[in-house]
């Protein structure tokens, strides 16, 4: 099962195994405050594509598209999709944007590689 909480939302703590899944640490939180299993900066959207989307929502399908295709070709993918097979997670976000963000889609993407799910 996997689980999306935004970072600053105290009701959203979210369970299992808690990853942080932005490029940039959020601001105003330590690493006490945020308590997270693990950080996998290098699984988030390029700063070209992220910069480029800024959760414009006319541009959701398209930004899918683009990060499915850069997670398709970065290595550490496969190793990040066997993190979160069989268990519970939660991904970690920083934006205000709850609907259209990377967290969102790399669920999407991460379930479709999961037999299952």
């Amino acid at each position: 099962m996997i689980n999306l909480a935004r970072v600053y939302d105290k009701n959203k703590a979210g369970s299992g195994i808690r990853i942080l899944v932005d490029k940039l640490w959020p601001r105003g939180l330590s690493k006490a405050d945020l308590k997270v299993d693990n950080w996998v900066k290098e699984i988030a959207p390029s700063d070209e594509l992220r910069k480029w989307f800024g959760h414009d929502p006319a541009k959701w399908d398209e930004f899918k598209l683009r990060y499915f295709a850069e997670l398709d070709r970065n290595p550490g993918t496969p190793n990040f999709v066997e993190l979160c097979k069989g268990k519970e997670v939660t991904f970690l976000y920083s934006s205000k944007e709850d609907r259209f963000n990377n967290a969102v889609a790399l669920k999407e993407y991460v379930e479709k590689k999961i037999p299952g799910r």
